[in-house]
């Protein structure tokens, strides 16, 4: 028997763990498009290897993200890395507490 908890039982332990409450720490990881999900050219870059990744400004937030609401301004559309990012995982509350 694990002791883990489900992802799904996150939010319950700590309620704090909501994307309302993110301060789009993950919105400043390298994002590779690896599959194509209609992200707007204008969002895109080609690093230094000849993949395309998502723009990050100088203030080290992907272009995408509206600075004020700190929230996807392409959302619908967004990387497949950014949909499988959960609210509450691992990588997400680690992002948080860096």
């Amino acid at each position: 028997m694990s002791d883990l908890i489900p992802i799904e039982d996150i939010s319950e332990i700590n309620p704090d763990v909501t994307c309302s409450t993110c301060r789009a720490n993950c919105c400043k990881l390298e994002v590779m498009l690896i599959t194509e999900t209609g992200v707007p050219p204008r969002y895109i870059k080609t690093d230094k290897w000849g993949s395309e990744v998502m723009l990050r400004l100088d203030d080290g937030w992907c272009a995408a993200l509206d600075r004020d609401t700190h929230m996807c301004s392409i959302y619908e559309v967004r990387p497949l890395i950014c949909r499988e990012f959960e609210m509450g995982s691992f990588e997400c509350i680690e992002e948080r507490n860096d």
